[in-house]
């Protein structure tokens, strides 16, 4: 029997699936269908992964040759670009499906647009509506499309846009890469009806039990809130291709793929819950002192993992399925660092208290990656994972007045430090795991504590974080868990901005690439100042502020720094 366990919620009208199975069904029938669709999704991942690790993927996507070398080729003016520089990714994008800049705008070049039939609907040939597509060139033969990668010359005998270069390609490769953007799919995308688009949530077991209600309560209300709306609007069926843009109205189904035992277990849980359960994406999300298996399913699968609530993400900007809001505790480190790097002759020694399993560890490994290797020592003291009465005083009972001393921990401990004296005026704390002005910290430790604060300052952020609470309260959505509730909300809104403008063309990779278009010119944007993401960005919030309390009491902070942006090439801990 699988350790999985699976909630489909689907919510028009509002209810939810019993988990478990199905009444009548008996245990080995189920197994075995689970195992079916395990073989399946196997089978289907091969077969994906054969085109994808392609001689052609690797030109299309690294401008690399089936030899390895990198790809030559010619802008206007015979200006030379190579390699990575010369991909036809950078333009066209990964899904093949075009994009747009300003005025300019680079057509799609996925096989089913390049070798459509001139005169016929895109719609009845099942090529879905995308806003960069030119019905009006003549259909693509492989000789014409040859001509226009190696001369720029379209499939009319017309010349191309200046901006398209012309590409050194033998014979070989220019096979490769022609065969590469034929099998490039824009239909039939797991988790995609005719009626329905299907998402997953992923909760790990050691998620905040508090933080996962305040998640779902909210993930279960958008889509409830959606599909009403869906309901009501009974659109017409129109032509995708019509540049209207009507399109058809699917209702959206929650999945809560709830994991559990140990991590290692987590890949293998996922992979069924997928077979079972196909999903065009993943949204939101919780995890609490590790995501790096989900991260790495995700990115195997080519499945969007869109803006998890994760303290301390495992993911790189070079990844492309896993978007994030913040590093948070990593961009803390980072925080934190920068604000060390300035010569201090009086600083001793670094001390750095964090408990086992918990994402303080990241972030103290996190920091020493960063801290100049001609500073002061670092000196790491791990507390065992649950609270013991007087491990926290002890760690702390050598620190000296020039000692800095760095505390990653939870609300709990640090209202504990009452009992315990505070030495040194050289004090951080980590606002993404304290509670950010909420931090409980004992008002004799105040006057000196300053916060890596990964979030616009309250003021600023009052009305767009006061957008989400409304919706909350209109709802009565308890909130237990604001920043977790704010963000879910946020990544709720901005996926259904986005696949309004992606009409009916659900292909995973375009659904990035789309966020990745739009992100940058939303307003409301909940507790972050400004969001921007771009190819090789995958955190799109990218600074945060260092504070310090202004009040012995109350939860008011002021910053103490501009805001700071780390250099995107920090270095990542060993």
């Amino acid at each position: 029997m699988s350790c999985c366990s699976t909630t489909a919620i689907s919510l028009l009208p509002r209810r939810t699936i019993r988990q478990g199975l199905r009444a009548g069904a008996s245990p080995c029938a189920a197994s075995r269908r689970t195992q079916a669709a395990l073989a399946c999704l196997l089978w289907g991942l091969a077969l994906a992964t054969a085109h994808a690790n392609s001689p052609g993927q690797a030109l299309y996507q690294r401008g690399l040759l089936p030899s390895g070398e990198p790809v030559h080729a010619l802008r206007e003016g015979n200006a030379s670009i190579q390699g990575g520089d010369a991909a036809c990714a950078n333009c066209h994008r990964r899904s093949g499906l075009g994009s747009s800049e300003g005025v300019i705008t680079i057509p799609p070049i996925a096989g089913p647009y390049l070798f459509a039939p001139h005169g016929r609907s895109l719609e009845r040939l099942g090529i879905p509506f995308v806003d960069t597509e030119r019905l009006e060139h003549e259909p693509y033969t492989d000789e014409t499309l040859a001509r226009a990668i190696r001369d720029g010359i379209g499939a009319n005998g017309h010349p191309l846009n200046y901006l398209m270069p012309h590409y050194a390609l033998d014979d070989a490769s220019m096979g490769q890469l022609i065969g590469y953007l034929k099998g490039m799919n824009v239909t039939g995308t797991p988790g995609v009806s005719a009626t329905v688009l299907h998402f997953a949530t992923i909760i790990t077991p050691d998620a905040d039990p508090l933080k996962r209600q305040g998640m779902l309560d909210v993930l279960n209300q958008y889509f409830f809130d959606k599909n009403s709306a869906v309901a009501r609007t009974k659109a017409p069926t129109l032509y995708s291709s019509h540049r209207t843009g009507f399109r058809v109205e699917r209702r959206w189904q929650l999945h809560v793929w709830q994991l559990t035992g140990a991590a290692s277990t987590w890949e293998l849980q996922l992979q069924r819950h997928l077979a079972e359960e196909p999903v065009f994406a993943v949204i939101s999300g919780l995890g609490g002192s590790t995501w790096e298996p989900v991260q790495r399913f995700c990115e195997q699968q080519a499945l969007p993992c869109l803006f998890p609530n994760i303290e301390a993400p495992s993911g790189q900007d070079d990844d492309f399925y896993s978007l994030y809001f913040s590093r948070g505790v990593l961009l803390e480190a980072q925080l934190i660092a920068q604000q060390l790097a300035a010569p201090d002759a009086s600083l001793r020694r670094i001390v750095q208290v964090y408990r086992a399993a918990d994402v303080g560890e990241q972030a103290a490994r996190q920091l020493q990656a960063a801290h100049a290797a001609n500073g002061p020592k670092i000196v790491n003291r791990m507390l065992k994972a649950h609270a013991a009465v007087g491990d926290l005083a002890a760690a702390l009972q050598d620190v000296a007045p020039n000692d800095a001393l760095i505390l990653w921990l939870r609300p709990s401990d640090l209202e504990s430090l009452q009992r315990v004296p505070q030495k040194t005026k050289h004090l951080w704390i980590s606002g993404e795991m304290g509670d950010l002005e909420r931090a409980p910290l004992p008002p004799a430790w105040r006057a000196d504590a300053r916060m890596a604060y990964p979030v616009d300052l309250p003021s600023r952020r009052v009305v767009r974080v006061d957008y989400a609470l409304s919706w909350f309260r209109i709802r009565k959505i308890p909130v237990s868990a604001q920043k977790v509730q704010v963000d879910t909300y946020l990544a709720c809104g901005l996926v259904s901005e986005t696949l309004n403008h992606m009409v009916d063309a659900f292909v995973r990779d375009y659904l990035i690439e789309r966020l990745e278009m739009m992100l940058d010119h939303r307003a409301l944007t909940g507790y972050y100042p400004r969001l921007t993401l771009a190819p090789g960005q995958r955190f799109a919030s990218k600074g945060g502020y260092i504070v310090r309390f202004t009040d012995p009491h109350e939860p008011k902070v002021a910053a103490v720094s501009d805001w700071i942006t780390p250099e995107a090439t920090a270095p990542q801990p060993p």
